[in-house]
């Protein structure tokens, strides 16, 4: 670890936030809170059979942990050792989970992008680590190039209704894995002033992602072990593993007071139960132990639990996303987070191959079941396809009109019911004949009293048709055009990008991180 450095000036501020643009009028940056009364399928008996079942999951048949160090201290916190399986009670699994904070602030490089994982707070990611990229230009699916993922990037930036930039947006495969996470951390932290994350698969990869973004924030090493300025998201192997690279960077950034979020990846009829309390159940246990874990090697560090559970297509074994088990399976994992009182990680998913109607109504009742269930972080809420295979700018920007629909939907404004909401006296002017088109209480709320829409068209046929017949991914090709020509990046001081660009030189004259884990 270097030697503290005097303290510089933070770059962002409020320049470094998204310009008001011809290409998108769009709301403004804010973290939406989520008012509404979760849906709750489970019964207060349904709770308690899936803690139970997850419990028993731990305490009898045990989770595999890949890595010798994880082995260790669990070993020391008294938990069953044989082999690689570690099983654990449940008076000292919740004793561990009590200990995690139900909220907590992560701060980037630009203070005002700070964001709060927690309470009614609903906060949007983009799509994160799809290998491959599809727009109407090309018109066929391509492996990722830097381009593409800094192109997205600059969408991240870009939308006020994005709140963290999750992973790659897309695998930039021209890349040497080896230096790969060097080149596209430097342009997520130049392209972007919003909260990065880093990915777990070895130390050096960790390592140099907390030190990248030490140095992008102008920190000390101990104002950045003080509070979150990053977070990783872990998956675990279902079933019931955690491999050893995930389970190295979980324990690094638990170390360092960085906030952590463990998703298993369980799908119901393949790595889970074909049932969905089942599979709810395993996914608790799989995420719960990475917890408890955490949670004895720094106890109050940040964690979320995350929910990947969804099913298969039971006649072809592929993954299906954005259907009525999955938004189900959101909404119990949901329940469950707030029975540990633990902030919850959902996604914004679907199985579609280019961004058409299957695309949008399976990741809209995707991001619905995120409002329905509570969830806290919506990875993957804008731009992903063909389950997480493909990334798309046109599709990006298509769920980012419903994600500001929905931030408009969650709006407290709504709600009022004042004397000039209930607008008797506009009714009696109007009286039953007649219009309120024109009438002042309309004059005087007109422009703010409905949700523009910046992707949809709202004219009839003969309108549409004489305005060229353009369907939506068209359109939002257009806008993502517009948005590449005038997108500004963000300030950062000279001197930290500069020390930032010395960092990746240094990385890779070192040959970056190994590649065979």
């Amino acid at each position: 670890m270097c030697a503290d450095r005097p303290k510089r000036r933070r770059a962002g501020g409020r320049a470094g936030h998204a310009r008001p643009t011809g290409a998108i009028q769009q709301m403004p940056w804010r973290l939406p809170v989520n008012h509404d009364k979760p849906t709750e399928p489970l019964s207060e008996e349904g709770v308690l059979a899936i803690h139970d079942g997850a419990m028993r999951i731990l305490e009898e048949i045990g989770i595999e942990f890949l890595n010798p160090e994880a082995l260790a201290i669990l070993k020391d916190a008294g938990c069953i050792i044989d082999g690689d399986n570690v099983r654990m009670g449940r008076d000292w699994v919740m004793e561990m989970v009590a200990k995690a904070p139900s909220q907590f602030d992560i701060t980037p490089r630009n203070p005002e992008r700070k964001i709060t994982i927690g309470g009614g707070h609903i906060l949007f990611g983009n799509v994160s680590s799809p290998p491959n990229y599809w727009d109407l230009e090309l018109g066929s699916k391509v492996p990722g190039t830097r381009e593409q993922c800094a192109n997205l990037l600059k969408l991240s930036q870009y939308f006020n209704c994005i709140h963290f930039v999750g992973g790659y947006p897309v695998e930039p495969v021209d890349i040497h894995a080896s230096v790969r996470h060097l080149d596209v951390l430097f342009d997520k932290l130049t392209l972007t002033d919003k909260v990065a994350h880093a990915y777990s698969l070895g130390r050096e990869r960790v390592e140099d992602v907390m030190e990248m973004v030490r140095i992008a924030g102008g920190h000390s090493h101990a104002e950045f072990d003080a509070s979150p300025k990053m977070y990783t998201n872990i998956n675990s192997t279902s079933p019931l593993k955690h491999d050893f690279p995930m389970m190295d960077g979980w324990l690094r950034l638990a170390r360092r007071g960085q906030a952590l979020v463990v998703t298993p990846f369980t799908l119901a009829g393949a790595m889970a139960p074909v049932t969905m309390a089942g599979a709810v159940a395993q996914s608790l246990a799989e995420g719960l132990c990475a917890i408890a874990l955490a949670q004895y090697v720094n106890p109050g560090v940040p964690c979320a639990i995350g929910t990947f559970t969804s099913n298969v297509d039971m006649k072809t074994g592929a993954p299906a996303f954005g259907t009525p088990e999955y938004m189900r399976a959101t909404q119990m994992t949901g329940q469950m987070a707030r029975f540990y009182d633990l902030p919850l990680r959902s996604s914004g998913v679907c199985a579609a191959n280019v961004p058409d109607g299957q695309a949008m109504w399976e990741t809209s009742n995707s991001l619905w079941a995120a409002v329905q269930s509570g969830t806290n972080m919506v990875y993957h809420a804008a731009g992903w396809l063909e389950g997480g295979l493909i990334a798309s700018p046109e599709k990006f920007i298509m769920d980012c009109e419903v994600i500001q629909q929905i931030q408009r939907y969650l709006e407290p404004v709504t709600w009022a019911t004042s004397p000039d909401d209930i607008a008797l006296e506009a009714i009696r002017d109007v009286g039953n004949d007649g219009h309120f088109f024109g009438i002042q209480h309309t004059q005087d709320r007109y422009t703010t009293a409905f949700y523009q829409p910046f992707l949809s068209d709202w004219t009839n046929y003969e309108g549409w048709e004489a305005n060229g017949s353009v369907w939506t991914p068209e359109r939002a090709h257009q806008k993502f055009k517009a948005i590449l020509e005038e997108f500004e990046a963000p300030p950062m001081d000279p001197a930290i990008r500069e020390e930032l660009a010395a960092f990746v030189a240094k990385r890779k004259e070192e040959g970056g991180a190994p590649t065979d884990f």
